[in-house]
């Protein structure tokens, strides 16, 4: 069945935020009602304001809002939105559509072919990443959905010609790299939540896309929407990301996820 609008929103830093995120200014007394938006080992870990929770309530009564994350499943899986559980999410940078809750089999089996015909398998660039004389930066590497790398670094001891030179190889391997706060990510071309976010509209039949997110890995998905807006904070802020359908926000931090909501909101229930 056609929807009218499908509403793709990133979560960290964009709908939800860490308490090293927030970007609070001004008095404590003067800051918004917050609610807690992901529990992690026993203890609150991201939050949104009680506006945004109420907003984006708002939001997915009018449209179909799919969470577009870089997280895996089960990252994904500790963030609790309010209202029902979406119809799609997108998990693992694209990786994964999640459809009712659950992998769609086809969607995997289509990236699948894709990496192989066009992808450097994930071993090579792990095999990178875990050289010796990286150990300085690269202090974690992980392994999302064995599907792309991650890696835990410390940015002050990274230097530049790694990034350049990590960038290109991965490049020549059919492989995209972003810096998101401590945390590298390798991910192979085909994994994007463009691809993951056309599929989503395919299948709604919808008429508008709107998008939202604030690093580099949520480009692809920002130009793929008919409206797209990004907070004056992240990567594609430090890039001076620009486009003639996208939107910022006045404010940074967890008020800019709030003012998203209220924009998108204004888009899909207009009053």
């Amino acid at each position: 069945m056609s929807t009218p609008h499908v509403v793709a929103c990133d979560l960290d830093r964009t709908l939800i935020y860490s308490k090293n995120s927030l970007w609070l200014s001004g008095e404590d007394k003067d800051a918004p009602a917050m609610v807690v938006a992901e529990v992690y080992e026993g203890a609150p870990l991201s939050f949104m304001t009680r506006a945004a929770e109420e907003l984006l309530l708002s939001v997915k009564a009018a449209a179909t809002f799919v969470p577009a994350t870089t997280r895996t499943q089960a990252q994904y899986e500790r963030v609790a939105l309010p209202g029902p559980l979406p119809e799609y999410a997108i998990t693992s940078n694209g990786g994964v559509l999640l459809h009712h809750g659950v992998p769609d089999a086809a969607w995997n089996a289509q990236l699948t072919d894709h990496m192989a015909a066009d992808c450097a398998p994930l071993e090579v660039i792990e095999a990178h990443l875990s050289k010796p004389e990286f150990a300085p930066w690269i202090l974690r590497l992980r392994r999302a959905e064995d599907l792309f790398a991650y890696a835990i670094i410390d940015r002050d001891a990274m230097p530049e010609s790694f990034l350049a030179e990590l960038v290109e190889l991965c490049a020549t391997a059919g492989w995209s790299v972003s810096v998101q706060g401590r945390k590298l990510y390798c991910v192979p071309n085909p994994i994007n939540k463009a691809a993951a976010l056309a599929e989503v509209a395919r299948r709604t039949g919808t008429e508008h896309v709107i998008a939202a997110g604030d690093s580099l890995l949520d480009q692809g998905m920002l130009d793929f929407a008919h409206l797209a807006f990004r907070p004056i904070h992240g990567e594609l802020h430090d890039a001076g990301h620009l486009a003639p359908h996208l939107r910022l926000t006045s404010v940074r931090g967890v008020l800019a996820g709030e003012e998203i909501l209220r924009e998108i909101l204004a888009e899909v229930a207009p009053a």
